[in-house]
């Protein structure tokens, strides 16, 4: 066995390393988990070291299977969660725990920064706006809260590139990744020096940016002894989870729209030119594909928020599935297909973690608005999952309106398994879904990056061309109208709510951080 792929992703629960062949073929993989640490209200922590510890337990794992020698591989692609800030002394050990994509402390900060600025050169100089999950943010936040920290950094990396150090010896980054960091000038694909200026960042702090394709490190002896890999193997640049899924699915050229309900919820295009959003509601990034963009919307909490029911609020249906040994998933579904489309007036907002697009607002909450007597447990789950939906038709109505022509969209991720979510989607959007039959995802993305830096394919329109998509694509049906209305009461919620949101987080934090005041003593 020859021309082996390996693609590594550093996941927000677990490191997944994939094995494709030069088909692009599955073949093998090995996950392993880590925690995510909360040691405040809206902060969110994992520890760089439990990355590289379940890197080193994946990589041997799909080591051992048969017929698999390291020389096989032909070259190694990383990914994994975005915009997450790992801060390297001198010595180039970890200063403290990675502050993550989902963390939020850094409100005052992005405020202070955009204020300082003024949105329209934030948008000019980056693209985006500055926002809470970001990296540079957080550097500042280290700068005005951990001094003594901030003052020992020598490097900062971001997930997938601490694992490229850890394997090479290099400081790299790529692209799409830089893109998520405040710090890129996304037009022009380079650091912007007026950002690092601003953030009170030192250009050497930062790693050597690459196109995704590039060979850009080697595996060195140290980490081939930990891993089982051979020393000397190429390592490309990869590319951020979102658009390593991206190429996973297919999505490469103008127009080409992929949909992941995963934990969080990402619409993504491709486009052959730079456009940004004037107000910088999508994400305007690099892609992975040399040379070109994509444009991103991005709702926090979308398979995440049914993951929360079925944790909080359906005991009696994980029992059952425990009983019947299936998915607790496929049960929660079965019940949501017993209430009517429009959950007879029940709307889902899926803010459980704040959100981004449209609405930029950590400080934004989950509401089950219009609840009544003859609502049961069928319309708060189906309510949940046009609620979802209804969040990712905001992301595609602003893409539209950016000029981006939208045939169908691709779906992929853990919520892509349920056809009756699909189906809710497709519509509410009022476009063809089409299920990706590949559940790689990123790591796939990744393994076929390496495969096209490497020179196993000649290019992308090579690498995904293997991709197998589902024949039976779920079109929009007489429930289509249904949702056009919901949909409209659906966006009209969030302004009068955004006040009551920002009242409501003041005193969460009020009486958790301080809870005996105002409470008599």
């Amino acid at each position: 066995m020859a021309d082996l792929l390996m693609g590594l992703d550093i996941g927000t629960t677990g490191c997944k390393t994939v094995l494709l062949d030069e088909q692009g073929e599955w073949v093998a993989s090995s996950t392993q988990f880590y925690p995510m640490h909360t040691p405040q209200p809206s902060w969110a922590e994992q520890d760089p070291v439990d990355w590289w510890e379940a890197a080193v337990k994946s990589i041997r794992n799909v080591l051992k299977t048969e017929g698999i020698a390291a020389a096989d591989i032909a070259a190694i692609g990383l990914t994994g969660q975005m915009h997450g800030l790992v801060i390297l002394d001198e010595e180039h050990q970890v200063i403290r725990p990675c502050i993550m994509w989902n963390d939020q402390r850094t409100i005052e900060q992005c405020r202070a920064v955009t204020d300082d600025l003024g949105l329209a050169q934030v948008i000019e100089l980056t693209g985006n706006q500055i926002l809470p999950g970001f990296t540079a943010p957080k550097i500042k936040w280290v700068e005005e809260h951990e001094p003594e920290n901030y003052h020992r950094i020598a490097k900062t990396l971001l997930p997938k590139d601490y694992i490229r150090f850890k394997l090479s010896g290099g400081f790299f980054s790529e692209v799409s990744d830089a893109s998520g960091t405040s710090l890129f000038d996304v037009a022009h694909r380079r650091w912007s020096a007026e950002m690092l200026d601003v953030f009170g960042v030192k250009p050497t702090w930062l790693p050597e940016v690459t196109e995704s394709p590039t060979v850009s490190a080697h595996v060195s002896p140290e980490a081939a002894q930990a891993t089982g890999l051979l020393a000397g193997t190429p390592i490309v640049g990869g590319a951020g989870d979102q658009a390593a899924q991206a190429i996973g699915a297919g999505i490469l050229s103008e127009g080409d729209t992929s949909v992941t309900l995963g934990t969080s919820g990402v619409v993504f295009t491709a486009s052959d030119s730079y456009r940004a959003d004037p107000q910088g509601v999508l994400h305007a990034f690099c892609h992975a594909v040399p040379g070109t963009w994509h444009l991103m919307g991005v709702m926090l909490s979308a398979a995440g928020s049914l993951r929360w029911f079925r944790d909080s609020l359906a005991e009696t249906e994980v029992i059952q599935a425990r009983e019947l040994d299936v998915d607790p998933y496929e049960l929660l579904t079965r019940k949501a297909a017993q209430a009517a489309p429009g959950s007879e007036g029940l709307i889902f907002l899926p803010y459980l973690t704040g959100e981004r697009t449209p609405y930029p607002n950590p400080n934004a909450r989950g509401v089950y608005f219009g609840l009544s007597l003859r609502h049961d447990k069928s319309h708060l789950i189906r309510s949940l999952l046009e609620g979802v939906a209804y969040g990712l038709r905001d992301s595609l109505e602003l893409l539209q309106r950016l000029g981006i022509e939208i045939r169908h969209v691709r779906a992929s991720g853990g919520g892509a398994k349920s056809d009756f979510w699909l189906q809710i989607l497709a519509n509410v959007i009022g476009k063809e879904v089409i299920k990706n039959r590949s559940d790689g995802g990123a790591a796939s993305g990744a393994a076929l990056i390496a495969g096209v830096g490497a020179g196993v394919f000649a290019d992308f329109d090579a690498a995904c061309a293997g991709l197998q998509m589902d024949r039976e694509a779920i079109l929009p049906n007489q429930d289509r109208l249904v949702y056009d209305d919901f949909y409209q009461l659906y966006r009209s919620l969030y302004d009068p709510l955004k006040p009551l949101f920002d009242r409501d987080q003041a005193l969460v934090m009020k009486y958790l951080i301080n809870p005996s005041e105002g409470a008599g003593g």
